[in-house]
């Protein structure tokens, strides 16, 4: 044994305890739902919500403080000259800005003010994340400052890499989005990656191909869509697609051409079992950690940060999505590229029903809006095709773009196109199938 794996293995009763302590609490804190006034959602988006109900008020003079130093950051550090991209989103930013005070003082044209506009955009889009993403940057520092990231990692690299080609503890990544929300797990995706723990393309696929919305929110689409009847059917089956269309874009370009190199070793430390190797590795990273409170603060502070450059892009770019959806022709256009795809998969109505899905790259809510009235078998895939498709402008894109992972506006859209489609396509044939055996009605 090496002198690193002996030290490693070495008794620890400090670190153990810290190791396990924290971690169970950051387990707690990330995946165990808990029922709070009829709403069962994990803990921290509990608080979140308490905050936006209870303590509007305050709620809305953190997030506009928040927007505010997000808009003029750029400005001040002078990062918009940096490159286009970086000067048309800190003008998006601006323009967030001043929409979130137009629709708090209600001034503006009335069509801003429809409820699936900027009330939505705000109080269930901008509010939310506002508020989600710092209380989850703290509650992410139990979850992989102390060990337990470490120690899944090298337990989960064996399915892991060469299904979804990323590392072990990228599984810590895609159960925190499921259960929580894109927001957490880009929070995860990027903390990760500043590490030097992902190499840019295994950022990007989970990126890409995890960070979906929460399962909190699939209920409030399983229920446009009235599919609660068959709701464990909707989840699980939508699991599957979602990280079934992630194991095939991972090996599939724009995604495979990115950079892999960096990153963590697979291979394990000579004369340790994998198990050996993992305990390891947690309980080297449980020692060398640095305090409680300094881990809180920083990633408090990287929380903040990530939300104040997300929650105006969001209200800019997400209202100039839903304005192009509603009244002009762009996804209209988009929608005649999934066509083919709609009409193989045996869905009726082709040509609405591939408009709609093209809408979801505006909000991904829109498809579920438009085809609530389908039938059974396109209702489900709306629902499906929905979560699975992951990327959207009003929401997830703005995110990806706030996190210092290489992926570009082009490249997301790309990803977005050919996650839809193979979306579309397996969630068809499943529905047929579900449909045939009276699974959904």
């Amino acid at each position: 044994m090496n002198t690193s794996a002996a030290a490693a293995s070495a008794p620890n009763p400090t670190a153990a305890l810290r190791m396990l302590a924290y971690s169970s609490l950051g387990l707690v804190m990330f995946f165990l739902p808990v029922e709070i006034a009829g709403k069962t959602t994990i803990l921290f988006d509990h608080a979140a919500t308490w905050l936006a109900t209870q303590q509007r008020p305050l709620a809305i003079a953190f997030v506009l403080a928040l927007m505010a130093w997000g808009a003029a950051s750029p400005f001040i550090s002078g990062r918009w000259r940096a490159s286009t991209t970086a000067t048309v989103f800190s003008a998006l930013k601006v323009l967030g800005l001043v929409l979130a005070l137009m629709y708090l003082t209600g001034t503006g044209p009335a069509v801003l003010f429809q409820k699936d506009m900027l009330p939505f955009l705000f109080d269930k889009l901008a509010l939310t994340v506002g508020l989600i993403v710092p209380l989850g940057a703290v509650a992410l520092a139990f979850l992989v400052g102390f060990g337990l990231l470490e120690l899944v990692g090298v337990l989960m690299q064996p399915v892991m890499r060469p299904i979804w080609r990323t590392p072990g503890h990228s599984a810590i990544d895609a159960v925190a989005s499921f259960v929580g929300s894109y927001s957490v797990g880009l929070l995860i995706t990027n903390r990760v990656y500043l590490e030097g723990k992902y190499t840019a393309r295994e950022a990007a696929i989970i990126a890409t191909g995890f960070s979906t919305v929460s399962a909190a929110f699939m209920i409030i689409v399983a229920k446009t869509l009235n599919l609660m009847g068959a709701w464990n059917f909707y989840f699980w089956s939508t699991f599957v697609i979602a990280f079934a269309v992630t194991a095939i874009t991972a090996w599939i370009p724009p995604i495979s051409r990115m950079d892999n190199s960096g990153g963590v070793s697979d291979t394990l430390p000579v004369g340790r079992s994998r198990w050996q190797a993992a305990w390891d590795a947690g309980m080297h990273q449980a020692r060398s950690a640095p305090s409680l409170w300094r881990v809180l603060s920083e990633n408090l502070r990287d929380g903040i940060a990530m939300a104040s450059a997300v929650v105006p892009t969001i209200l800019a770019v997400g209202l100039i999505g839903l304005l192009l959806a509603r009244y002009t022709p762009v996804f209209d256009l988009l929608g005649l590229l999934l066509v083919p795809f709609v009409w193989i998969a045996g869905l009726a109505e082709p040509m609405l029903t591939a408009k709609a899905l093209a809408s979801g790259l505006a909000e991904m809510f829109l498809p579920a809006i438009q085809l609530k009235g389908a039938d059974p078998v396109v209702r489900y895939v709306a629902a499906v095709v929905s979560v699975s498709s992951v990327l959207f402008f009003s929401g997830s894109i703005p995110c990806v773009l706030a996190t210092r992972i290489p992926l570009s506006l082009r490249q997301m859209v790309a990803v977005w196109f050919v996650r839809t489609v193979l979306s579309l396509l397996m969630a068809a044939a499943i529905g047929h199938f579900a449909l045939a055996q009276g699974w959904i009605a």
